[in-house]
Order: C-alpha cells, then structure tokens, then sequence
C-alpha cells in the first residue's frame, strides 16, 4: 500500500496542472518577462535544477564522483579509485515538460524520469519564484548470481524518487533553490551499494550559485536528512560555461549519482572524505 501511494505521489507531482510556459536561450528581456537562466544547466553538482529544456531539445550529461581526497598522492587524491559514472539523456517534448533517462556504473542502475515546470520567476515579481518537479523510477542491474539465498525479484531491485525544486533568481548574480527530496527502495537490501536499511528516505536540499562572470559561478549545495542518521550532503563547486558546453567541477561527500541512491547511500565527514567530481553538460538544439 506504501509503495503505490508512494508511486502515485511521484506520477502525481508530474502530471499535476501545466501553466506554464519556459526558455532556455538568452533573449532580450521586459518587465514581464520570464527569467531565464536562474542556474547554468538543468543539473548543478547532484541535484536537478529550475531549468527547462526547450521543446525539441536534447540535454546530455556526464556525471563522474572519485575516490577520496585523503587518499593521498599515491592515488592522486582519489583519481585512482573509487570512481562512479553516470550519462543521462532527457528531451524536451514541450517547452515545459521533458522525460530522461540516465545509467549509474555503481550497482549498474538505470532511470527514467520526468521533469515538469509549473510556475516561472517574471521579472515584474507578479511570480516571485520558479517551481518545478521530478519523479523517477530506478532500476539495479547488478549480478546477484553468486547469492546462496537467490537474485533478488526484478521488483525488489527497484526504487522510485521525487524531487521539487523551489528557486528564485535574487539577481544577476545570486540563484537558490530548496528541493523537498524522498526516495522509496522496495528492499533496501544490504547486499546494494546503500548504508540505509529503511525503505522511506526523506530529505531537504538547499543550493546556491554566485555569479562570478558572465560564464563562470561559484556553486553549493546541502542535502539535509529529515528521517535517518545518515551523515548529509555537502557539495561545493564551480560552473564553466565554454563552447556551448557547461562543465561543472566541484567536492562533493557523495559517491552516488543516482537520485534515490544519492538519499539511501554514505557520504564522507565534510572536509576530511571529500571525492572530486565533475559534470559535463550539454543542449542540443535546433531551429524552429
């Protein structure tokens, strides 16, 4: 009954009343004009971002966390080990709704999810902030062959994860955004690459940007634990905007890359098991 509530919460959040109507090019601006650009990508170092994808376009990234710092110089700081990769695909079929899909090399998880964008930040303030929602289902691929108990069911391999992010644009300058997460595993099974063994995870994520240059912004983000003793989130990273790309470079406690395992999952203690990480993000387009 939990899971289908759950289930239906996350669908629910999708497909609730879509009035909105959103942009990702720079455009000449009025009073009444939407905001654009409140972050530099539709993902910022772990968490999804305001930003929308125009109807026809295509937004791929790669996503890669290492080991370690405190690794020390023999593995250059965590390069050597540790590492975790994650691409994503998701399209924009309209200038407001767009549908993804993404793999996680630790535990081989892949996901689908949507993106809906119900409110927009005006320039005017008659719409102070912007609201959207994400609601995904995963899948863990890994083999289990070797358990003397059997595989685990293809359903108890699954979870599901909703996010909301909240921003507002307070300037040129400085973007933030609180994001309501929870995360939902069928069987939080300890044989996973996750330290939690509870099925229901909730959590708050606050994060920010500060503009340095036209191109370039300082970036953070805390992903706060509402219902565990899992230790939290804590990222802290730039944004390079450079040939139609946008590369993020960033520390960050969290190995995982995936939304629901990003919840379930270990971070390090802040400033002594920091991982560098890096994302590369870009938007294909084309000309209506």
């Amino acid at each position: 009954m939990i899971t289908r509530i759950f289930i239906l919460l996350c669908l629910g959040g999708l497909f609730l009343t879509m009035p909105v109507y959103s942009q990702l090019e720079r455009r000449l601006e009025s009073a009444s004009q939407e905001v654009d650009l409140t972050f530099h990508a539709p993902r910022q170092i772990n968490l999804f971002t305001v930003e929308p994808l125009d109807k026809g376009t295509l937004h791929f990234a790669i996503m890669h966390t290492f080991g370690e710092v405190d690794s020390g110089v023999r593995d250059l700081f965590g390069i050597d080990n540790g590492a975790n990769i994650q691409f994503s695909l998701e399209y924009g079929l309209t200038d407001k709704f767009s549908l993804g899909m993404g793999r996680q090399s630790r535990d081989k998880v892949y996901t689908l999810y949507g993106r809906y964008h119900l409110l927009t930040q005006t320039q005017d303030n008659r719409m102070p902030l912007s609201l959207s929602v994400m609601g995904g289902a995963a899948m863990n691929s890994s083999d289990y062959s070797f358990l003397i108990m059997g595989e685990p069911s293809f359903s108890e391999r699954t979870s599901y994860a909703i996010q909301w992010m909240v921003a507002r644009k307070f300037s040129n300058k400085i973007s933030l955004q609180l994001s309501p997460m929870a995360a939902y595993f069928i069987d939080p099974n300890p044989i996973f690459f996750i330290e939690g063994d509870q099925n229901l995870y909730t959590a708050l994520g606050i994060s920010g940007k500060y503009k340095l240059t036209g191109k370039t912004s300082l970036t953070a983000q805390w992903i706060g634990n509402l219902n565990n003793n899992l230790r939290n989130n804590l990222g802290l990273g730039v944004d390079l905007e450079a040939g139609g790309h946008v590369f993020q470079l960033y520390l960050v406690t969290s190995p995982f890359l995936n939304e629901t395992y990003l919840l379930a999952g270990g971070n390090g203690v802040p400033g002594e098991q920091f991982r560098l990480g890096f994302n590369v993000n870009r938007v294909f387009g084309y000309s209506r």
